[in-house]
């Protein structure tokens, strides 16, 4: 009863349903624009979609690591969020976050501290988020839609610590894209059982009530184990898709790729 009148009493607070954008977002969402403003809004989204791709070509198979950019690094979760990174270099992958602070910086701290590379996706927000001081390379996103395929089109497993709506949007996604057979099936671990024992409880009750089934839930592992967080990467990812070391692309200097991997450039 509590939780029902705190939510009422939130409801009604006019701010909450006040939300302030750009002037970009404000007039994207009026509704159909002429047709040149549409095709500007088009080539706008290729043109970062065709620099993320060639940005990240060549940073080899990754994991991707979701969470909270509000962790402070004396927080316990940014701790085992380094400790995550460091273990996934170790296997051979590159680590791959959101870019910013918070779970995010943990994870790339962890892999450049374990001689890895670290990549970030980083999104473009008026508060909050700007790249952290680990990363070898990032991209700068206007759109949350497009930093979405590029934390996912180059990883083979996905570990999603605490965090917020964003990161529970990225967890959901990914397993409706598995669940409906649009991604294979890459090992998905969500780390922090006491943070997410609500969640997971509420996935069970979705079974419960039939709108999943059982072997939805196989979909992910539920853990507290840094260790069998790591086990269940390799066995799904390196040994599930018979992964092996090879040699990694050259960049073309007739491309300006050479440029491109040197230096660090916002889009």
């Amino acid at each position: 009863m509590a939780d029902e009148e705190l939510y009422k009493e939130h409801i009604n607070d006019e701010v909450a349903f006040s939300p302030i954008g750009s002037k970009q977002e404000t007039v994207f969402l009026e509704g159909p624009h002429s047709r040149w403003q549409e095709l500007k809004f088009l080539l706008h989204v290729l043109r970062q979609f065709i620099y993320g791709f060639r940005k990240l070509h060549f940073v080899g198979p990754c994991v991707t690591v979701f969470g909270s950019a509000r962790f402070k690094e004396t927080h316990p979760y940014y701790a085992k969020a380094r400790e995550l990174g460091a273990e996934v270099v170790k296997l051979g992958f590159t680590v791959m976050t959101g870019g910013g602070p918070g779970i995010m910086e943990a994870a790339n701290r962890g892999a450049k501290e374990a001689n890895g590379r670290s990549i970030g996706c980083n999104i473009i927000l008026p508060h909050e988020q700007k790249p952290n001081a680990y990363l070898d390379r990032w991209v700068d996103i206007d759109y949350f839609f497009i930093r979405k395929v590029l934390l996912t089109k180059y990883s083979y497993a996905f570990i999603v610590m605490p965090g917020g709506y964003g990161t529970l949007d990225e967890f959901f996604e990914a397993i409706t894209m598995m669940q409906t057979g649009k991604y294979q099936k890459f090992p998905i671990v969500l780390f922090g059982m006491h943070y997410h024992e609500k969640l997971f409880a509420h996935i069970q009750k979705m079974v419960v009530e039939k709108t999943i089934s059982q072997e939805d839930v196989k979909l992910f592992l539920f853990t507290d184990s840094v260790k069998d967080a790591i086990a269940h990467i390799e066995k799904n990812a390196i040994k599930g898709f018979g992964l092996k070391k090879r040699k990694a692309f050259r960049p073309m200097g007739l491309l300006g790729e050479h440029t491109l991997i040197n230096r660090q450039k916002n889009i």
